[in-house]
């Protein structure tokens, strides 16, 4: 039932929202958190000072009347989900205030709490004044930030009206976890770092991240001793991968470089320890190969269910190129149809260069036997492309190869300026057997 109403109610939340709220949205991502930050924060002139702001106890605080008279939905189903209680080790435990974690619908009404914290703060201090005093704010569901030109700003103005903004919804901040810093010093926001040094802003794997991400590895190693190496490549690859590719748009090389390391001192100790009576060169040989240059490299060889033999290594976490994320416009809204050229073109530029994607993407072209599906000319390197939703996505329209085909960069701006439509290319051979 949530999901029902949830259909309803996430046009209404990404139509309210703030340009600058990042969590739990459609399309929106941390990253487009952080690469809002580095405009905010990377400029000579940009703001120096910073607001670092936690909410104590988000979820589990929220005002449930404010909700029921603010949320535009049914009021008599959402007060039976706020009020249902929760079960915790067999017993019913009573929910008078915040919403249940765990609920699908749960962060749409969490964003909807926090909607306005950016517009109507703008809207106090006034659109111009904010803009010279460098107020901006960057907010990831209850995480946010707000940059200022001064202390005395964020300390005199902007920190007692979000008080109270927090207040009339039965929230407020953590005394402890709440300061303001200068951008010289540095805050952690995200699991990254952002500092300044000698003017120049870097963006870092934080070291409360890098620490809880190596406890991780620890932990998958200690309890997988006794494993088969192939095994335990397969339980690290994920989890590499994902760290990685999660600090891929930052300033992560030498975090990469170092928790390589550390992995590799970590593996070497689970290797000598299987042969406590093999020599150490024995023990490299049966665990470690070189690759390129590389000399080190946990590898092995296994045998797939063809009978055929293959290797497979530990994933590099400094093999992992840096790219630099392209950020969504603040004014996107998936359920736009005006946007949805912009959507598509956005998704395309990010996920080019995933080989999925690419595979995707080849497959499309073979399937249009290369021409353009709105005006049948070839697609080339230099024509360029565009990947386009049949059904738009921003309504109901899937990412299935069935729903999508490739356009020229010049026809796909056509086909949403004049409301065109493209069908599907029919399959090879369909055409040739519907002739009479």
């Amino acid at each position: 039932m949530q999901a029902l109403y949830l259909l309803a109610l996430s046009p209404v939340a990404e139509t309210k929202g703030d340009p600058n709220s990042y969590g739990f949205r459609i399309e929106r991502s941390t990253a487009d958190a952080m690469a809002q930050l580095f405009v905010c924060l990377s400029a000579k002139v940009s703001a120096r000072w910073v607001l670092d702001a936690d909410i104590e106890g988000f979820f589990d605080n929220i005002n449930h009347e404010w909700l029921i008279r603010n949320v535009p939905t049914d009021t008599r189903v959402l007060r039976q989900w706020l009020k249902a209680g929760v079960i915790h080790r067999g017993q019913l435990h009573a929910t008078d205030a915040g919403t249940p974690q765990g609920g699908i619908i749960s962060p749409t009404l969490a964003n909807l709490a926090l909607d306005g914290l950016e517009s109507l703060l703008k809207q106090h201090l006034g659109v111009t004044r904010a803009k010279k005093l460098k107020v901006n704010v960057v907010r990831y569901a209850d995480d946010f930030v707000i940059t200022g030109a001064s202390f005395e700003v964020l300390e005199k103005e902007v920190k007692p009206w979000i008080e109270h903004f927090l207040a009339v919804r039965g929230l407020r901040l953590s005394p402890k976890k709440t300061r303001i810093v200068h951008i010289d010093e540095g805050f952690n926001f995200l699991g990254w770092n952002f500092r300044k040094y000698d003017g120049t802003l870097l963006i870092k794997p934080n070291k409360k991240n890098i620490k809880a991400f190596y406890g991780k590895i620890k932990e998958v190693i200690d309890t997988h001793k006794t494993s088969k190496q192939e095994d335990l490549i397969r339980l690290l690859n994920p989890i590499l991968r994902g760290w990685a590719l999660y600090h891929q748009p930052v300033v992560a090389k030498q975090a990469y470089s170092r928790m390589d390391n550390r992995v590799f001192l970590k593996l070497w100790r689970w290797a000598k320890r299987r042969h406590p009576n093999k020599s150490l060169e024995w023990i490299r040989k049966k665990y470690f190969r070189p690759q390129g240059d590389r000399g080190w490299v946990f590898a092995t060889t296994v045998l797939d269910t063809d009978g055929t033999t293959r290797e497979i290594e530990l994933y590099s976490l400094a093999g992992t190129p840096i790219e630099r994320h392209k950020k969504i416009s603040g004014e996107y809204n998936p359920y736009d149809t005006a946007m949805e050229a912009m959507g598509e073109k956005l998704r395309m530029a990010r996920m080019l260069n995933k080989l999925k994607y690419r595979k995707q993407i080849s497959s499309l072209y073979a399937s249009q036997k290369g021409l353009c599906a709105l005006c049948k000319q070839p697609i080339t390197r230099e024509t360029g492309w565009n990947d386009h939703h049949i059904i738009y996505r921003s309504q109901g329209g899937g990412d299935s190869l069935e729903n999508r085909v490739l356009l020229h960069p010049d026809c796909h701006h056509q086909l949403h300026a004049r409301g065109l439509y493209v069908s599907k290319p029919a399959p090879s051979g369909v055409l040739d057997r519907l002739e009479p």
